[in-house]
């Protein structure tokens, strides 16, 4: 759940530190050992709870990419406004093992263990979603298409 992704000590620190907090209920140091790329592989309702940014700190970590036996719906949404992908994929959970490599085609909804050779096959991401982690997420997305001015970076005087 949210709580235990994005636990309340760690909602205002910055960067790598938010990101060390991760799962630190449940698996102290967790953050640790993930390496960019990395995908998570969940169970039921992954995500359920609050809406935490839970997409930002996940990339904040190295993580690409979720797979789920089902994703929770907002959360499923916060990741994909932050550029992160994620399916359902049911039967996931018992197809891999912690280290396994994941190949997935979130477009197809391919869910492939190449580790021990197995193939599921999962809900591809809908069109919308994955448009809008192409564009980088839906802020970048919105300046692209005009609805939105980029934030200037430029100091005015006063």
């Amino acid at each position: 759940n949210t709580d235990l992704i994005l636990p309340p000590s760690a909602f205002y620190l910055k960067g790598r530190e938010r990101a060390n907090r991760v799962f630190h209920a449940i698996r102290p140091g967790w953050a640790d050992g993930v390496q960019a790329g990395d995908i998570i592989v969940g169970g039921q309702n992954f995500g359920m709870g609050s809406g935490r940014p839970v997409g930002a700190v996940l990339r904040e970590c190295g993580i690409v990419g979720l797979v789920a036996e089902s994703i929770n719906g907002l959360c499923l949404r916060n990741c994909v406004n932050f550029s992160l992908p994620g399916i359902d994929c049911p039967g996931v959970s018992a197809a891999f093992e912690e280290g396994d490599v994941a190949r997935i085609d979130f477009m197809s909804g391919k869910v492939e263990n190449v580790t021990r050779g197995t193939t599921l096959q999962g809900k591809p991401l809908e069109r919308l979603l994955a448009e809008i982690v192409m564009a980088g997420g839906v802020i970048p997305m919105l300046v692209q298409e005009g609805y939105i001015e980029p934030e200037s970076t430029e100091a005015k005087a006063t």
